[in-house]
């Protein structure tokens, strides 16, 4: 199991919100890219970048923090805001390894056959749920559609790998929705990121148990922030070399 540290950006700073209340926000730096940097200097292979901006404004609001991101040789994946080829094309050519669609997959299938077509190794679709519910529109809007339905949708659209958040742990510091998240990830043949609540080496440890189920991947922010543990002893663990 690998684990993604996480780069939230709000207004050019490095961020944390609660639940994805933009009302509760906690900085923890100023320079985002120094931050990426020092997390990939860390042991993090890809480091997942949010432009929170972008997700309300639906389009990209990050593109220079981005340039100095490759410029520093910094893997990346990026979501929040793509919402039309121009800009997913662009996120590509600045260098993201992965480009995370999450309003778009849901509400313009016609651009997510168009996006899997173009870059079928580089795109994930994010599915974020609220009581087993897909939320769009950085998560102000929560559909009637049920997060593992959606995921096989997804599956058979041709999407390779699924990011899994559940919003009611997202930034709670109280561990993530385990069965939620087995749920989802054992309902597709596909890998998934989970994301969301992670408080504790405890929690990747359980995380590490629906791994036979297919996540594979884990995302790491205010754990990391709060120093609750280092980004290489959550490597040690996820691996399974602690």
């Amino acid at each position: 199991m690998r684990i993604l540290p996480a780069v939230d950006i709000r207004g050019g700073l490095c961020v944390n919100l609660v639940q994805g209340d933009y009302a509760e926000e906690t900085v923890f730096s100023d320079d985002p890219v120094s931050q990426a940097v020092s997390w990939r200097d860390q042991g993090g292979e890809l480091v997942h970048i949010v432009d929170l901006d972008g997700a309300k404004a639906g389009r990209c609001c990050v593109e220079e923090t981005l340039c100095a991101l490759a410029k520093a040789r910094v893997n990346f994946e990026v979501g929040g805001g793509v919402r039309n080829p121009d800009t997913l094309a662009r996120l590509v050519e600045l260098g993201a390894q992965r480009v995370v669609l999450g309003t778009a997959a849901h509400e313009n299938p016609t651009f997510l056959k168009k996006a899997v077509a173009s870059f079928p190794e580089k795109i994930v679709v994010g599915i974020d749920a609220k009581d087993g519910k897909v939320a769009v529109n950085a998560w102000v809007d929560v559909t009637t559609t049920e997060a593992v339905d959606f995921a096989m949708r997804m599956e058979q659209e041709g999407v390779r790998r699924i990011v899994y958040t559940d919003i009611l742990s997202d930034g709670m510091m109280k561990g993530p929705n385990l069965e939620a998240t087995r749920k989802l990830a054992a309902s597709v043949g596909i890998p998934v990121t989970a994301s969301g609540g992670v408080s504790s080496l405890e929690n990747l440890s359980a995380l590490r148990a629906v791994e036979p189920d297919g996540v594979d991947e884990v995302i790491v922010g205010r754990a990391l922030y709060l120093k609750a543990f280092s980004l290489q002893e959550a490597i040690a663990v996820a691996s399974g070399a602690a």
